[in-house]
């Protein structure tokens, strides 16, 4: 299922699913969520709740016709790993990291599809970043990697903008360039783990004004899911609706040679995996 935050014009926010036509919506309210995070924390049984009230209902809502949010807008923990493609990591003139680089955002940065990425008037480096996250479904500590599906509920999109000057100021703690306001735009929709079918082999894509800037593929990554989780939760405990977003792919703008492409008042971002729609963002000065 493809999970969705949505408002209506004057009304408040409400929790959906995507209809498999893919151009409607049905409202969950009538199966008694308000939002995707209650599914989240109500784990399987919230899921199977979900799913025979969609497949009965009769309310549709024409998805033109709504707002869509991110699909959870302040999650529990925003946890962000840097470095985690080999290329990326070439590409920045860094060493391949023999353990995760592990930074994070604070959850009030999170906007939706369609928001404006506000840039900040103290950095004249912003970036963009395509990036797969996954979502904790199940609270665990100290996971081992071969259950790592018993604790994913689902993927969304996620561009992890950078103010690329504050990120790497005399500092080694990268958390101020990553989390001025409106710099982790997520979604369109959170996708149940049961339709990725294998995470570790998905496009990974970012157009930025109709270029493609990022091309490359899950395959890629240092660190898998597993992987990840095993070392995360090896030092705090993961609780559901934790995002963990798993790195960016090459391409950034701040390696691109000769000249370096930082983001602009009126770009267009699109960040694209495989599978989990596309999420559309203009980009506006402060």
């Amino acid at each position: 299922m493809k999970l969705l935050m949505f408002e209506r014009p004057g009304g408040p926010p409400e929790a959906g699913v995507l209809a498999a036509n893919g151009s409607e919506i049905v409202p969950l309210a009538g199966a008694g969520f308000s939002c995707v995070y209650s599914i989240v924390q109500g784990g399987a049984t919230a899921l199977a709740k979900v799913k025979d009230f969609a497949g009965s209902a009769s309310a549709r809502v024409p998805l033109e016709s709504v707002r869509i949010l991110a699909p959870i807008h302040r999650p529990p923990k925003f946890i962000c790993i840097g470095l985690n493609y080999r290329d990326h990591a070439i590409e920045s003139n860094m060493a391949i990291p023999e353990i995760p680089t592990v930074f994070n955002k604070f959850p009030s940065v999170v906007i939706g599809p369609g928001d404006n990425i506000v840039l900040p008037k103290m950095s004249e480096k912003p970036d963009y970043e395509a990036e797969f996250a996954f979502v904790i479904g199940k609270t665990g500590k100290n996971i081992k990697g071969e259950d790592w599906r018993d604790y994913v509920f689902g993927y969304t999109n996620v561009n992890d903008v950078s103010a690329r000057d504050i990120q790497l100021k005399g500092t080694t703690q990268w958390l101020m360039g990553k989390t001025f306001d409106t710099f982790a735009p997520m979604g369109p929709y959170l996708v149940t783990a049961d339709e990725v079918p294998d995470p570790h082999n998905l496009n990974v894509k970012l157009t930025l004004n109709g270029e493609v800037m990022q091309n490359s593929s899950t395959k890629e990554l240092i660190f898998n899911i597993p992987q990840l989780l095993e070392y995360l939760s090896s030092v705090f405990t993961l609780e559901p609706g934790d995002i963990v977003s798993t790195g960016t792919p090459p391409g950034v703008g701040m390696a691109k040679k000769p000249n370096p492409v930082f983001l602009k008042p009126g770009d267009h971002c699109i960040v694209e995996v495989e599978g989990l729609g596309q999420l559309h963002n203009p980009v506006v000065g402060e």
